[in-house]
């Protein structure tokens, strides 16, 4: 494989944006209000001997403003998903009803708007984890192709910098995607 430093950034950047687009998903379920959907999409439930998304053991309704449903299609894991909602850091209170679980979303206190910045803040964190993970594997891919030969101590630098301010540009992105969500999540 010869180094070049242009395919190296490409695969930097398609995995950096790949922690971008979780950190959106993560962050969509953060409400500022409203029920939605995506409020559950980061709950991962203990069911058939693994973890899986809610959306695999049943499906989500708005049948209401401040109210979600999950329809549970496997009975035997109805007590599971109900513990994945509670234990998701959400704080989120659900009922069975038979199979389906009903999610009441309560009003937002000042308390639970702080709860919610903090929680974004985690999802951020691990967003800023994740890129500098790709950064470290950019780097020890670089410093290979230099103990190999195929680039000189200068190229690495040239390389390590060029890594360097990709992961930087990253990790600012994520740091003002986090503002503009503290922003939504403390506007009352």
């Amino acid at each position: 494989m010869s180094a070049d430093l242009n395919a190296l950034v490409d695969d930097l950047t398609r995995r950096m944006d790949g922690a971008m687009e979780s950190l959106r998903r993560d962050l969509s379920g953060l409400r500022s209000g409203r029920a939605s959907p995506n409020l559950l999409e980061p709950v991962r439930v203990e069911a058939y001997g693994s973890e899986v998304p809610l959306s695999q053991v049943g499906s989500i309704a708005v049948p209401e403003a401040r109210m979600l449903t999950v329809s549970v299609w496997d009975r035997t894991v109805v007590g599971a998903v109900e513990r994945a909602i509670r234990d998701s850091g959400l704080g989120l209170n659900p009922s069975s009803d038979g199979q389906t679980i009903r999610v009441p979303i309560p009003a937002l206190t000042e308390e639970r708007r702080i709860e919610l910045a903090k929680a974004a803040g985690r999802y951020a964190e691990n967003a800023k984890i994740a890129v500098r993970g790709v950064r470290r594997d950019g780097m020890d891919q670089s410093k290979g192709f230099e103990k190999k030969g195929e680039i000189s101590q200068d190229d690495l630098k040239v390389w390590s910098e060029a890594i360097q301010k990709l992961t930087d540009s990253y990790i600012k992105r994520i740091d003002d995607t986090l503002a503009e969500k503290e922003r939504e999540i403390k506007q009352v």
